[in-house]
């Protein structure tokens, strides 16, 4: 096969990824930036970390016997022979690269992030899928816990999303957990013939996942199961209830799920997921997240209380679609300028004209002065402005609004001017 020939069919994406290409992508920065607007809001800062982790801060942190880790997480090793992987979620390397430069506590992080996971793709959800999220770590005070799942309240509500449900549970600590595992453990065996398959073995490894198993055999027996908010130690029944009731006193209704446990190993205490009410149940999820005040000791540092959550970009657009709100239409240019001569005015022109602040495009190839009034309306900008020979002898410019408004001629000088003033008319 010659280096220069055709090799069959264009390259596609893998299964379970995807592009996203403008004008969608102008839907995807507003949605960022809605979301670090309000992270700002409340005090988080941007935290970017690497995509690739030593596979050990997901092994410790997220658990071994976890779905993600065991089934689902892309591993590899490194030309060094050191075991790598790609990260499937967002918490356990924001935890990592704290116990790595030691800000100063509390430290109250939001991230933007690519996550990899090899499962069966559904709508919504990729092998490579998007999450912005939120991380605070430093203190355990339930009012924290108030203030993060009222940030992604408060998120859903500026995306003009309303039909969607908070669920909200709490799983215990260390103090109060091992006893109700126990309890839980003892009444799971007792009917471990009326479970599935995949779970009747795994009773012990953990056995609070088999709430999870939305199989109708698991979900009959873990229905008459003992309940860990009634097992609760006497530091985090308080807890929870000071939770219930700041949310109650924000106006953000929750419902009590003695199902939630979340899939990871380091949540303690306060877990939570919000769920669409205009999508089907299988893809309905928008994002989760709770406390994981035990993972920084999991990853070899010093106790350090965290709470967080994780919300996924294209499963919450999707949400978007079926409610018909934020809508995906860019911001349109400012101007398309259009040169008839030798193509440099329209070089000067556009550079200036972004220098100043607006935006500009412009027509390339010395193409005819009806193909480029046609680039210019399919741009969606606001005015076509045309230098001829004319024009340029005369050091003026036509500046053709293409949305309405009459065709005037310009000074140089005057453009700048002219356009802002478009821009705030329209």
């Amino acid at each position: 096969m010659s280096r220069g020939g055709s090799t069959g069919s264009p390259p596609r994406a893998l299964r379970g990824t995807h592009d996203v290409l403008w004008p969608e992508s102008a839907r995807w920065e507003r949605f960022v930036a809605v979301f670090a607007g309000l992270a700002h809001s409340a005090g988080y800062g941007l935290a970017e970390t690497p995509v690739i982790e030593d596979a050990s801060v997901f092994r410790r942190g997220i658990g071994e016997a976890s779905e993600v880790v065991g089934k689902e997480m892309y591993e590899f090793v490194d030309r060094d022979g050191t075991l790598l992987a790609l990260r499937p979620e967002g918490t356990a390397s924001v935890v990592r690269a704290y116990l790595q430069h030691r800000p100063v506590l509390p430290w109250k992080a939001w991230y933007l992030t690519p996550a990899f996971r090899h499962e069966r793709p559904q709508a919504g959800r990729y092998r490579q899928h998007h999450q912005v999220g939120i991380e605070a770590l430093g203190t355990a005070d339930a009012d924290l816990d108030v203030e993060v799942i009222w940030l992604a309240d408060r998120f859903f509500s500026l995306l003009g999303l309303s039909d969607y449900r908070l669920s909200i549970n709490s799983i215990g600590d260390e103090r109060c957990r091992p006893a109700y595992l126990l309890e839980l453990a003892a009444y799971l065996r007792s009917r471990a013939d009326e479970l599935c398959d995949e779970h009747r073995g795994r009773i012990d490894a953990n056995p609070m996942r088999l709430f999870d198993c939305k199989r109708p055999e698991c979900r009959a027996v873990t229905e008459e199961a003992p309940r860990m908010a009634e097992h609760l130690c006497p530091d985090c029944a308080p807890h929870f209830a000071r939770v219930l009731a700041g949310l109650d006193a924000l106006g953000i209704e929750a419902r009590l799920d003695h199902r939630l446990v979340r899939g990871f190993d380091y949540y303690t205490r306060t877990t939570f997921e919000f769920a669409s009410g205009a999508m089907e149940a299988a893809q309905n999820g928008l994002g989760g997240g709770g406390r994981y005040d035990a993972l920084a000791e999991v990853l070899g540092g010093p106790a350090t209380p965290g709470i967080g959550f994780g919300i996924g970009i294209e499963r919450v657009l999707l949400a978007c679609d079926a409610e018909g709100c934020f809508p995906a239409d860019p911001d349109p240019l400012d101007a398309y300028v259009i040169d008839l001569t030798d193509g440099a005015q329209a070089r000067d022109l556009s550079a200036e004209l972004r220098t100043a602040g607006l935006a500009v495009d412009r027509g390339f190839d010395r193409r005819s002065l009806k193909a480029q009034l046609g680039a210019a309306d399919r741009s969606g900008a606001r005015a076509a402005l045309i230098v001829g020979d004319q024009e340029l002898a005369a050091g003026v410019v036509t500046a053709r609004p293409l949305r309405g408004g009459d065709q005037r001629t310009l000074a140089r000088g005057e453009v700048a001017g002219w356009l802002a003033a478009l821009r705030e008319e329209s």
